[in-house]
């Protein structure tokens, strides 16, 4: 066995972090996700830099914010030239491999780079009998993606040069819309009701008029989404709780088929003498509105969808049960990885390892603040609007600028710019905007400073009017 250590990197695709009972999520429970908090550490202020699918996971492979990788809405896809991290960890010696969800888009130009061994989704997949992609062409394979995924993903393990440190990423497609469970988990939570979120009646009363525009309510999930037709007689309101029931046991559903899946591989690492010498890794590709705010889905700036789930374990260097409340990014992953690899983390790479974190341990100098920008003004699908902003351990500031500006997939016409602020602690499910509240001037006035600085820092141009 090589000294260095293995990587086992685990992400799902729209899993938020209160839906992890390590989290302390109170709508389920998720016992082998904890196993890894209970073993490592939980991140409690994991955020990423643009909240939706293909941009969060260039700026995970790449180390880079997205006005740099070029993938800034789900239209972008990534080139295959870029430098990344398991590129650069093939190169040092180590076995790589990815299987599931890529998202990044296909072709010569888009497919995997940097692996010995990738079995990729096209597009989103589908959740029963998948399409995948290899090497050979395209394949159809019985059974449920997420259970697929992981036998791949152990047969690999299975196959490898047990001389050889391996890096492998195991990408779930579920709890992607449309929710479908396995047969396994059809019945849970039949004759139970699902609390509702704190916010879920929300009416937007001080917010931007992008709060009040997205359609990302109840009443906007369709179909496919409900697999059942609407009782007759209710009330827009009973129907709305209807709806809400109808798409979170299904999304719980999915999530714990993944919790089953990821305990495979746990026991798996248990059974073969490898977990003292494996990082694993439990992430998402961003945060998820699971009925807060009356929403389903992400984009926004708000916290239920830039929050990001990270459970680490690592025996050789994180105490069981630890718990971490220092911000970490996406952009932060890559360079931790290649640190813990023994490997020198390029210049080019913008995100900072956080290493140091797993022993408890704060650097010097350590970031307090985080930037974001979503990109895709009034997509299609959701009208979520163009915004960017500033979060720190206090406070958020949100400037929504409502311009497409030419991006891919972004669409007009452009609306008058907005801002918001939250006070986090007294406001933590960030209800009350008070950015025009004359107390809350001198933290304005703070925070677009520090927003500046920040997009100084990262290279990014402020949008003008």
């Amino acid at each position: 066995m090589s000294s260095r250590p293995n990587l086992i990197f685990i992400m799902s695709d729209d899993h938020a972090a209160h839906a992890i009972s390590a989290y302390g999520g109170r709508i389920n429970q998720t016992p082998h996700l904890d196993r890894i908090a209970a073993n490592g550490m939980r991140f409690d202020n994991c955020f990423c830099t643009n909240s939706i699918c293909t941009p969060s996971r260039a700026a995970v492979l790449t180390g880079t914010y997205n006005h740099v990788n070029g993938v800034t809405t789900l239209n972008t896809p990534m080139d295959n030239r870029l430098q990344t991290y398991p590129k650069l960890m093939q190169a040092a010696g180590y076995q790589t491999a990815v299987f599931g969800k890529w998202h990044l888009g296909h072709g010569p130009a888009h497919d995997p780079t940097g692996f010995d061994e990738s079995v990729v989704l096209p597009d989103q997949g589908e959740y029963h009998d998948p399409e995948f992609l290899t090497p050979e062409g395209t394949v159809t394979i019985e059974g449920y993606v997420t259970d697929l995924i992981t036998d791949m993903s152990l047969d690999w393990l299975e196959r490898r040069d047990t001389a050889r440190p391996f890096a492998l990423m195991i990408h779930h497609k579920a709890p992607h819309r449309h929710w479908e469970p396995d047969a396994k988990h059809a019945s849970m939570y039949e004759g139970e009701t699902i609390p509702e979120p704190h916010t879920f009646w929300d009416d937007y009363a001080t917010r931007s008029a992008a709060a009040a525009a997205a359609k990302m309510h109840m009443l906007d999930l369709v179909e496919a989404d409900l697999k059942a037709p609407i009782p007759e007689g209710l009330t827009e309101k009973e129907e709305v709780s209807w709806r809400y029931q109808r798409y979170i046991k299904d999304y719980l559903r999915c999530v714990a088929s993944i919790d089953d899946n990821v305990g495979r591989v746990l026991d798996y690492l248990d059974e073969n003498d490898l977990t003292d010498d494996t990082i694993v890794v439990y992430t998402s590709d961003q945060g998820f509105f699971l009925g807060d705010h009356g929403w389903f889905d992400k984009r926004f700036m708000y916290e239920e969808s830039l929050a990001m789930p990270f459970l680490m374990q690592y025996p050789r260097e994180i105490e069981p049960g630890s718990v971490c409340g220092e911000i970490v990014l996406n952009v932060d992953f890559a360079p931790t990885f290649l640190e813990l690899a023994g490997l020198a983390v390029p210049g080019d790479i913008q995100g900072t390892s956080f290493r140091s974190l797993l022993g408890g341990e704060t650097p010097e100098g350590w970031q307090t603040s985080m930037y974001y920008r979503y990109w895709m003004h009034r997509d299609e699908d959701h009208d979520v609007w163009a915004h960017y902003g500033v979060r720190t351990l206090g406070h958020k500031l949100i400037y929504f600028y409502n311009d497409p500006l030419g991006q891919p997939g972004a669409l007009g016409p452009s609306d008058p710019p907005e801002w918001e602020l939250f006070d986090l602690e007294a406001d933590p499910f960030e209800v009350n905007n008070v950015y025009d509240d004359p107390a809350y001037a001198g933290v304005v006035a703070d925070l677009q400073r520090e927003l500046a600085r920040l997009q100084d820092v990262v290279g990014d141009e402020p949008h003008t009017t």
